[in-house]
């Protein structure tokens, strides 16, 4: 079944119950690309702006002074519940338009006008399918606005959500979880590595207490990356100019926003300068390479506890990770760090995504536009969603459950030559090298060379092999 709607261009045939129009399919047609449409927090995030814009519009009188035909009390009430039902994800299924579409993101602003006006206007008992639409997309429920101020507007909405109510509360999870391990495990003393080589040693929670510090900056950056999306450019409308729109719309329109994003907690406000808030996107590539640095770090921290949980015969197997599942379709009883390899995959993915954001941010935008807006929204949503799922499991199933293995910890300093170095300041670098070396060669401890070539008192070994007194600074 198909109705007929029409829109500047004409006559266009779409499916008969849809609630998008005109503009919607043809770009459904023009666009059959990845079968990938926006991002849910995306369509959520539009939704959210539309209301935002019904709300501030009608609150300055724009919906009855300066439309063509003015919206009554009943239809504007319409306007609202319309709006917030797109941002409450009731209408996802009516945003078809793949994301590799119009650079500007007008297919899917026009996806939006056309879904909250012909909800609004079936809320309010008028025939949705009705061509005069007496609430109309353009006229009521893009009236202030542009794609071009809207759709941006719309991502920074998107990922500072994301950012303050999913990222945020996995990364203090996380440098929770590290920080108790680190404080329960500072009298494990193990021995350290450089280069993957033998180094002096340290204690596993001096370690651990390394991990949760960078986890500890990521909370700076993830925060400092929302910081970078808090200027929105809605008041800009066109090219920068806020043509056909009110003077206080942006700063009203922010202000909505704040109160409805992470439960009144993003402080977002109108753009400095609607010129450069339209044209270009750099704050969205500053955020992301932030969110690129969060992923960077969880992916050392992943592999470096991936490593130190590597064995149980011939690896480190200096901490003790979770057996989740088995690890070989041919090899039975093996066991592999599955939630570390996952972390891993998506901070590459992540990665990745910020060499897309980087080239859209620096070809994309040409003096009052930029054109490559949908994929920058799409990949700065998947990174902060994927990022924060990844974390959330490898906090739950991983760090939670870790346990440390305090006879192999202690067994590695006993058998480690950089033990030496505690002996610099007695015997100096070269002899000490030269302990190392025949220590290595000969199977010998360095406490029996010493005392076989009567280097030291016996007073001075204990002293200077005492692998406690290395793991702090020189005592006054």
């Amino acid at each position: 079944m198909y109705r007929i709607e029409y829109d500047s261009m004409g006559e266009v045939r779409l499916p008969r119950d849809v609630y998008y129009g005109a503009q919607t399919q043809r770009a459904v047609e023009n666009f059959p690309v990845s079968g990938k449409g926006l991002p849910k927090p995306l369509i959520h995030a539009l939704g959210l702006v539309k209301w935002a814009a019904a709300k501030v519009n009608g609150d300055l009188g724009m919906l009855t002074t300066r439309v063509k035909r003015p919206l009554g009390g009943n239809e504007w009430n319409a306007l609202l519940t319309a709006a917030r039902e797109v941002s409450e994800g009731k209408f996802d299924d009516q945003f078809p338009i793949d994301v590799y579409q119009t650079g500007s993101g007008t297919s899917s602003n026009m996806n939006a006008n056309e879904v909250v006006s012909n909800r609004a206007c079936e809320l309010a008992g008028y025939d949705r399918f009705d061509r005069e639409k007496p609430i109309h997309p353009n006229d009521h429920v893009n009236f202030g606005q542009s794609t071009n101020d809207i759709f941006p507007t719309a991502i920074h909405v998107a990922v500072v959500s994301l950012i303050l109510d999913r990222l945020l509360p996995v990364l203090d999870k996380a440098i929770a979880t590290l920080a108790e391990k680190a404080g329960a495990w500072q009298s494990i003393l193990k021995i350290g590595r450089t280069h993957l080589a033998d180094a002096t040693p340290l204690t596993l929670g001096q370690e651990f207490s390394g991990f949760a510090r960078q986890l500890e900056r990521t909370r700076d950056m993830a925060l400092e990356a929302s910081a970078f999306l808090t200027e929105l450019p809605a008041g800009g409308t066109a090219v920068g100019t806020g043509i056909n729109t009110h003077p206080e719309f942006g700063k009203r329109v922010a202000a909505f926003l704040s109160e409805h994003v992470a439960h009144g907690g993003a402080a977002f406000r109108e753009a400095q300068n609607h010129f450069e808030a339209n044209a270009q996107r750099d704050g969205l590539v500053a955020a992301h390479a932030l969110i690129k640095t969060v992923a960077t770090v969880f992916l050392n921290v992943a592999n470096n506890i991936r490593w130190l949980g590597s064995g149980p015969r011939c690896g480190f197997y200096e901490i003790l990770i979770p057996d989740l599942q088995p690890g070989s379709s041919i090899m039975p009883g093996k066991i592999n760090p599955v939630l570390c390899e996952s972390l891993m995959q998506v901070a590459a993915k992540v990665i990745g995504n910020d060499q897309t954001m980087t080239t859209c941010g620096a070809i994309g935008g040409q003096f009052q536009l930029n054109i490559m807006m949908p994929v920058m929204g799409d990949v700065a949503i998947e990174s902060v969603s994927i990022l924060a799922g990844a974390i959330e499991s490898f906090w739950n199933k991983c760090l939670l459950g870790l346990e440390a293995n305090e006879e192999r910890c202690r067994a590695s300093v006993e058998q480690s030559l950089s033990l030496v170095t505690g002996l610099n300041t007695l015997i100096g670098y070269e002899q000490a090298a030269w302990l190392a070396k025949e220590a290595f060669a000969s199977g010998k401890t360095i406490r029996e060379l010493v005392v076989e070539r009567q280097l030291l008192t016996p007073e001075q070994i204990d002293t200077g092999l005492d692998p406690w007194k290395m793991i702090r600074p020189l005592e006054e």
